[in-house]
């Protein structure tokens, strides 16, 4: 480890998952360092230097209008190519009709006594997929089959602590905490 890899809990203290008082107590003194660290950064903004005016004027200049005669024949030649393709290619894939895809979800949380997983793939629904313990230190995992597409989630633990994937992408939920993001 060097001298600034903090142990994932820290991490999410500083990420704002987490209070200090979270924390176990051998993780403290870490934390108490981290945040120190984070409080030091500058955050002063940043000037950027002018942007030459020939750029500027690129970037106001208004937009190549496709011409208008062109536009009623383009856009009725490709409403009937989309219907002329959809009957000759069987009936149109209705929503949801997409392959789905495995994923495992996996969170090591040893203190625990239950874990779930709830996303936008579940109504958010904390009970809807619970995690197995799959080993004594603590390793809890779920196999799904979820549709291609952008999923937000977050585990919960003990039924109450809302926790994102520390293996994950994470976005703002507009609330004041993180959810994790996964593409398929």
């Amino acid at each position: 480890m060097s001298e600034y890899d903090f142990h994932p809990l820290v991490k999410q203290l500083l990420d704002g998952d987490i209070t200090i008082a979270d924390l176990p107590v051998e993780l403290r003194a870490q934390g108490e360092e981290a945040l120190r660290l984070l409080a030091a950064v500058d955050r002063s903004p940043v000037s950027l230097p002018a942007i030459p005016q020939r750029v500027m004027r690129a970037l106001t200049r208004p937009p190549q209008r496709f011409p208008r005669w062109l536009l009623a024949p383009a856009l009725a030649l490709a409403a009937a190519l989309v219907l002329w393709l959809g009957r000759s290619q069987g009936p149109m894939a209705t929503p949801g009709s997409e392959a789905a895809i495995t994923v495992h979800f996996v969170l090591s949380a040893p203190g625990a006594r239950a874990v779930s997983v709830a996303g936008t793939f579940n109504q958010w629904d904390p009970r809807a997929t619970p995690l197995v313990r799959t080993t004594a230190n603590g390793m809890w995992t779920a196999t799904l089959k979820l549709p291609a597409g952008h999923h937000q989630y977050a585990f919960v633990v003990d039924g109450v602590r809302w926790v994102p994937d520390p293996a994950a992408p994470a976005v703002d939920d507009g609330y004041g905490r993180r959810n994790s993001v996964l593409t398929l």
